[in-house]
């Protein structure tokens, strides 16, 4: 499996942690339940959302190399929000595997926008990037226009894109951090399923990315809870809306995935714990979920529209 760098183990103490134990964990935290066990990944910080992949360490795998394509995709277009880094990269390869030519707008993460478009090339698919801010109307509007004068159709939107923030306590989101949550969570996802609409035909598929965080409620990421939870009753009314189209609309809710979101959003001690209490003892990899994105955008999937899958390594059952 390819993830560009030697993945090491380690093991983690509080006293490993520059922060003060109060100001890492609440009492009845992993952290005091767990004070020394095997993690995948070291405390560290990035200081920029959404994240940049190649400042990682360890770096996410994102392919598999005994992944077997069939051709499920041969000859679809899909537009993947996000598809430069974590989950949007691994999705945006195993399309590009399964033949589909990739359309990734991204925001302004050059150089693993650069690397993911170079791998899918070296597969011998076909990858067009469209830097921007999907929060703009207007731009999402490109991504469409640029899109259909590129390949001429849309078969599958992803939308995966989205930023979390982590605050203590609602009193200290900002209405700033709030707004802009939203209009990159569940704002981008309306404008561009809008823009996208009028070009998919029958037997294409929309792919949301909620999150497991909608489910249990947690407690530090409140209005990135609330997008998600926005995006499943998005997602569950828009495929009752368009199921006479027979085009399907369904969500991915992930547990805890090692991407770029999670250095940029939490404070660095809580890193090496963020797996701890999932019944599989670990986070998830990239590639272990792209394979279920290329199940709801394939035919495989002809049955289903309006569900939420959950992938999380048994921590949440749904």
């Amino acid at each position: 499996m390819d993830n560009n760098s030697e993945n090491k183990s380690y093991f983690y103490n509080l006293s490993d942690c520059n922060i003060p134990e109060k100001q890492c964990f609440s009492k009845d935290g992993m952290g005091l339940k767990c004070t020394k066990f095997k993690v995948q990944f070291p405390p560290q910080r990035q200081t920029q959302q959404p994240g940049f992949e190649y400042l990682m360490y360890p770096r996410p795998i994102f392919d598999n190399p005994n992944y077997k394509a069939s051709g499920k995709l041969k000859g679809k277009v899909a537009i993947i929000t996000g598809g430069d880094s974590g989950l949007g990269r691994s999705i945006a390869i195993y399309f590009a595997k399964e033949g589909a030519k990739v359309v990734i707008p991204y925001y302004n993460e050059h150089e693993d926008a650069n690397f993911t478009k170079n791998y899918i090339e070296r597969l011998g698919g076909e990858c067009l990037l469209l830097p921007g801010d999907i929060k703009n109307r207007q731009f999402c509007k490109e991504i469409v226009k640029k899109t259909i004068a590129k390949f001429n159709k849309i078969d599958i939107l992803v939308n995966n894109a989205g930023v979390q923030f982590q605050q203590k306590e609602l009193t200290d989101i900002s209405d700033e951090q709030f707004d802009y949550t939203m209009r990159t969570n569940i704002y981008s996802m309306f404008y561009l399923t809008k823009a996208s609409l009028p070009y998919m035909k029958e037997n294409s598929s929309i792919i949301n990315l909620s999150s497991i965080t909608t489910f249990y409620g947690e407690k530090e990421l409140i209005d990135y809870v609330t997008s998600k939870g926005a995006i499943v009753g998005f997602t569950r009314a828009l495929a009752s809306n368009l199921v006479d189209k027979k085009i399907r609309v369904n969500a991915v809710a992930p547990g805890f995935f090692w991407t770029p979101l999670q250095p940029a959003c939490w404070e660095p001690c809580k890193i090496p714990v963020l797996a701890a209490d999932c019944p599989m003892k670990r986070a998830g990899e990239p590639y272990e979920i792209a394979p279920l994105f290329v199940y709801l955008a394939s035919e495989d999937s002809s049955f289903m529209t309006g569900q939420v899958i959950h992938i999380n390594g048994g921590q949440y059952k749904g």
